[in-house]
């Protein structure tokens, strides 16, 4: 009767073991579904971002105070680091969590999606905007006309972008644009007359969309006779470069939020032509196939 007593009791503390790690386990399950910590593990709390100093590095480190990320760490590189990490990770489907932006084309090539920033801590859209040293209207009135004119879509960014990713030459890719699309570049030119190899130097920071743009526009004033430098800069030296001179224009101006630092430094010491491009976005961007859409589903 006792053995059967002592029997009866390790059953029952054998049964209540096995319900407790039951639970246990099916509590851990929730949280590796949709915790927090299996995000943050599964990319090592780090987010790939670009270039140091960068507007977007700017806003994703208020993003990381904003929502309290204090365990996440923004890895500084470039916009070519940041997607060969993107693919590299695409490639294996494996999680990843980048500083993104539009017009970009790795969301043509990619199936991407934008986290939700319910705090707004990104801001709303932006726009590029064209920036001219002071002056330029009349040494070079012409490039100046060509500079106020230029206006396009992401849709036309992103065919340059993707044409340039896909192996052509920057100055191949823009050419061929030039040449399909003669009407849009006769809105630009418009009134603009020929000239006999003035020069004119262009600067523009290393980025897909920057690069397209520049490379187009460089095209079209070349067509008109001048003599076009294109200088690939940081942003940085990029707006000291108008403010001083030794640039003569620019068209990769994200504002208001991107290179505000900037405009405000040197505001008086250039002129501001204007938006170019309309309906630019920036933000924390994954992997559709990821299961997150919230930047708050980082904390």
């Amino acid at each position: 009767m006792k053995k059967w007593l002592v029997m009866l009791l390790t059953g029952l503390m054998i049964i209540g073991l096995a319900a407790c790690g039951s639970d246990k386990t099916s509590s851990n399950e929730g949280k590796d579904e949709k915790g927090t910590a299996s995000v943050g593990d599964s990319v090592d709390y780090k987010i790939i971002g670009i270039d140091p100093g960068a507007g977007l590095m700017k806003a994703t480190a208020k993003v990381v105070d904003a929502y309290g990320l204090d365990d996440w760490k923004v890895v500084e590189g470039s916009g070519a680091a940041m997607t060969a990490a993107l693919k590299k990770a695409y490639a294996k489907k494996e999680p990843i969590i980048i500083t993104g932006w539009t017009p970009h084309w790795m969301f043509a090539k990619f199936d991407l999606k934008y986290l939700d920033d319910p705090k707004g801590v990104y801001g709303k859209e932006e726009t590029i905007n064209t920036i001219a040293r002071n002056g330029l209207k009349d040494d070079l009135p012409d490039a100046h006309k060509v500079l106020d004119q230029f206006n396009w879509t992401p849709d036309d960014m992103a065919v340059v972008m993707s044409a340039i990713q896909a192996g052509e030459k920057p100055e191949d890719a823009a050419a061929k644009w030039v040449e399909e699309n003669a009407d849009k570049v006769a809105e630009w030119t418009k009134d603009a007359d020929k000239v006999s190899g003035d020069k004119i130097t262009l600067g523009y920071v290393a980025w897909d969309s920057e690069i397209a743009s520049t490379n187009v526009v460089g095209k079209v004033l070349t067509d008109l006779g001048y003599k076009v430098k294109l200088l690939q800069v940081e942003a940085g030296p990029m707006w000291t470069g108008v403010a001083d001179g030794s640039l003569d224009a620019i068209v990769a101006a994200w504002l208001p939020s991107t290179h505000e630092d900037y405009y405000n430094k040197y505001k008086g010491k250039f002129e501001d032509l204007g938006e170019n491009l309309t309906g630019t976005k920036l933000g924390l961007v994954v992997p559709a196939y990821m299961d997150i859409d919230s930047i708050e589903d980082l904390k």
